[in-house]
């Protein structure tokens, strides 16, 4: 992510989470640590180069933290840093709005105008 100047503390916080997957990765960890085809199959939609590339920059932005297990076959799993976790605790009330105004967001989508 590119140094810059934030206007304030929710410009920072949709800078560190912005994109189409990067919400849905923290969703899905925030049960705990999970592998790679796990977390594809649990992000519905999702393409493994997206995946790689959206778990890359959140593991440079200090969110998720990558395990490799040194054993035959490689096993590496994802979990969320205390900085991930946190984000993710603060991105609840918003998926509760949602899944409150699921509807309404649906019928929008759907309208042209």
């Amino acid at each position: 992510m590119a140094r810059r100047t934030y206007t304030c503390g929710l410009d920072a916080a949709i800078a560190v989470m912005g994109g189409k997957w990067k919400g849905l990765i923290l969703f899905s960890l925030g049960d705990g640590p999970l592998r790679f085809g796990e977390l594809r199959r649990t992000v519905a939609g999702i393409s493994e180069r997206m995946l790689i590339l959206q778990l890359r920059e959140m593991e440079a932005s200090g969110l998720v933290h990558r395990e490799v297990h040194q054993q035959v076959p490689p096993k590496v799993e994802y979990s969320l840093t205390r900085f991930g976790d946190s984000l993710n605790n603060a991105m609840g009330p918003l998926g509760k709005w949602g899944e409150e105004h699921l509807e309404r967001i649906e019928a929008i989508s759907r309208d042209p105008d």
